[in-house]
């Protein structure tokens, strides 16, 4: 293996580690900022970089906010999401519909399955509260 190779590897597992070691998941700041206080600094787009990789070989999974923000977390932390568009309050499902779903038709034909998210965005009570009544559609 190269050195570069090698780097690159250690740069991934480290990242890894920092998202298994997290109660919650994790955006690139939030990681890059991390790493800022330990011995293996990494630049913010080497973070990206090696969190787009982690993602691709199935290790990580990512989900984007209203904002744009992506937060990242391990792929066997597997929680789904309801999301308020307004406030941007998130809550974890206890249950996702989804696990026992087969892949269907022939576009699944070969695919291989490395994760899912699902989330449902909407408005939360406290901001439906605060609009008041909506008009009838």
């Amino acid at each position: 293996m190269s050195p570069q190779v090698a780097a690159s590897s250690d740069r991934q597992q480290q990242l890894l580690a920092q998202l298994r070691q997290a109660d919650r998941e994790l955006s690139g700041q939030d990681l890059h900022a991390l790493l800022r206080q330990s011995p293996q600094t990494m630049g913010l787009a080497t973070v990206y970089r090696h969190l787009r990789q982690l993602q691709q070989r199935g290790l990580i999974r990512a989900r984007h906010l209203p904002s744009g923000e992506a937060l990242y977390a391990p792929v066997e932390r597997d929680e789904h999401h309801l999301t308020c568009v307004d406030c941007g309050t998130t809550l974890v499902l206890q249950h996702c519909p989804m696990h026992d779903l087969p892949l269907q038709g022939n576009h699944a034909e070969g695919f291989q399955l490395l994760f899912h998210t699902l989330e449902f965005f909407g408005l939360c009570r406290v901001c439906r509260q605060r609009q008041g009544p909506q008009p009838q559609q």
